[in-house]
């Protein structure tokens, strides 16, 4: 099927459009903190002209442990997401994990997350459909690139064609994630747009007994490699100090250094050009 592009709040994303940033801490860990962090991804935004959408989660309903930091639940986090918007006029994102979340996000988030655990979840893909906004899944890690054919078809079939795919890494024995570009291309041929998720790439699930650890030096070598492979948008975690983090610090880039990896990758999109 010939790339088709999707409309994003102002954004268009497809293989024509700039790429996509979908940006943002993993959960929102407090109101402030959150703005704090969408006003700098903001500046960003602003200063290397970027379509950046924010992304953050109120609830992470997959942690190694039941005795986990979640987030502050799905009312007062689309509180702090509807702020996000109010603030900086940026698009926001967030997960969904079960279909009576997805209305309520809908009216909040121009974009709603399915996570990879739950790719494969009629219900789920119905619930969030239905809303007409743009569903972004991410391939589970148990899965194909080419079986991502029948999400797309799910989603279709529930009249919604706003459909992002998101690459995020294949389970590689235990404990560890392993990334096949070839994946960018092949999940194209649906003709959905195709993210690249840097950080959850680099993810060691249950590497640190009760959580999951993970490499954040490798983002960025990932983040070059899918752009090189014509990905349509890149998803990276952030947070100003990563090892402070209440959710998956070990996978995210310090919002310092973001603008940098930034830059690289817009540097190898330019010259495929």
């Amino acid at each position: 099927m010939a790339p088709q592009s999707v409309k994003v709040g102002p954004y268009s994303v497809g293989a024509t459009h700039p790429l996509l940033w979908i940006c943002g801490p993993c959960v929102i860990e407090s109101h402030d903190l959150t703005l704090k962090i969408a006003q700098t991804l903001r500046e960003c935004a602003e200063r290397l002209e970027l379509p950046l959408v924010f992304k953050a989660s109120f609830d992470k309903a997959n942690r190694s442990s039941g005795k986990s930091f979640r987030g502050p639940g799905l009312h007062e986090g689309l509180k702090t997401l509807e702020a996000v918007k109010r603030a900086t006029g940026l698009p926001v994102t967030t997960d969904i994990h079960e279909c009576h979340q997805a209305a309520p996000a809908a009216e909040v988030c121009e974009i709603l997350q399915v996570p990879a655990f739950l790719a494969r979840q009629t219900d789920l893909l119905e619930a969030c459909g239905r809303t007409g906004r743009v569903v972004n899944v991410k391939k589970g890690q148990f899965m194909a690139p080419w079986d991502m054919k029948n999400v797309v078809a799910k989603l279709r079939e529930f009249d919604n064609g706003n459909v992002l795919l998101t690459e995020r890494g294949t389970t590689f024995g235990y404990g560890m994630l392993v990334n096949d570009m070839r994946a960018v291309p092949w999940m194209q041929e649906t003709g959905a747009p195709v993210i690249f998720d840097a950080t959850h790439s680099v993810q060691m699930p249950g590497a640190l007994g009760d959580r999951t650890g993970g490499d954040s030096r490798m983002v960025p070598v990932l983040a070059r490699a899918a752009v090189a492979a014509g990905c349509d948008g890149v998803f990276i975690e952030t947070h100003p100090n990563p090892a402070e983090a209440k959710s998956d610090g070990p996978n995210m880039v310090p919002l310092s250094e973001l603008p940098n990896v930034i830059s690289a990758c817009l540097r190898i999109h330019n010259a495929l050009k």
